[in-house]
């Protein structure tokens, strides 16, 4: 059986970033048994990859799966994979066919180590739910008027369905203590994979943390696929024209800062993330 490579996504740091496993055979395990090996391993998330049966140089298969249960799409991990193949096979594209299609992983040599570029399935955004939007806020202890009124509400989708709240102030940002079992509840009801809560720290900078209570997880330090939901849900409010591009700093709170770039190349297209990964030692 391979092993579980180990490796912090979104930073230069092993101490810092989000930490993701990262399984590559001849052929993926049964469900249960990446399920049980993801528990084991104990991350967010581990990426399971195979060749896809193509023949097709760089084409995998990928499946995603926290310690509770499978994900379609996760960003951090997906980093993780484009690193870790580039080092086994060189850096250039990789077609990762995910469970809800094909996400490109291009990665380079740069002056600090590799660098993966994820380019997300075509994404969109839309209004949130006024009820999903209500009981959100309970769980989260939030209230309506600690939103910021310039960024409403809403789902993003990049791969994953990732409900946005953008607060008003760093402060309310700042203080993360909500109710686990309630949100966890509320967002397997409404298929979504985080809840991702952005400052806009400025026109092009943002600061965000994302509960994953339905990964067994209170706490995500970096979320590719958040961050790419983020640039679709941009897009569709009008907040940047494309292409544009801005920055994620996520994970400062909990200890292990996070750097996350994000493109936005066109009008109704994948949104692009780019990211660095270290082995954890």
């Amino acid at each position: 059986m391979p092993e579980v490579l180990r490796l912090a996504a979104f930073t230069f740091d092993p101490a810092g970033g989000n930490p993701a496993g990262v399984w590559i055979g001849d052929a993926l395990p049964e469900p249960d048994e990446m399920l049980r090996i993801a528990a084991d391993v104990g991350y967010s998330e581990t990426a399971f990859l195979a060749p896809d049966g193509s023949g097709a140089p760089g084409a995998y298969r990928v499946r995603y799966f926290s310690p509770a249960a499978e994900v379609p799409f996760c960003g951090h991990a997906t980093i993780a994979s484009g690193v870790a193949l580039a080092e086994r096979e060189g850096a250039g594209r990789f077609d990762l066919a995910t469970n809800n299609g094909v996400v490109t992983v291009d990665t380079a040599y740069g002056a600090d180590g590799i660098r993966a570029t994820l380019t997300s399935v075509p994404a969109s955004a839309r209004d949130a739910d006024p009820a999903l939007l209500a009981d959100s806020l309970v769980a989260l202890d939030w209230k309506q008027d600690e939103l910021d009124p310039r960024l409403p509400p809403g789902v993003g989708y990049a791969g994953a369905q990732h409900l946005i709240l953008a607060a008003a102030s760093y402060d309310r940002l700042a203080r993360l203590d909500y109710d686990f079992d309630r949100l966890r509840e509320i967002m397997l009801a409404a298929d979504l994979t985080t809840v991702q809560l952005i400052w806009r720290e400025a026109a092009d900078r943002f600061r965000a943390r994302d509960p994953f209570p339905v990964g067994n997880v209170v706490e995500d330090p970096a979320t590719g696929a958040a961050a790419a939901a983020l640039g679709a849900y941009l897009r569709w409010r009008g907040e940047l024209s494309p292409p544009a591009r801005f920055t994620i700093s996520q994970g400062v709170e909990m200890g292990r800062p996070s750097h996350i770039e994000v493109e936005v190349p066109d009008a109704d297209g994948g949104i692009r993330v780019t990211g660095t990964a270290v082995p954890i030692g």
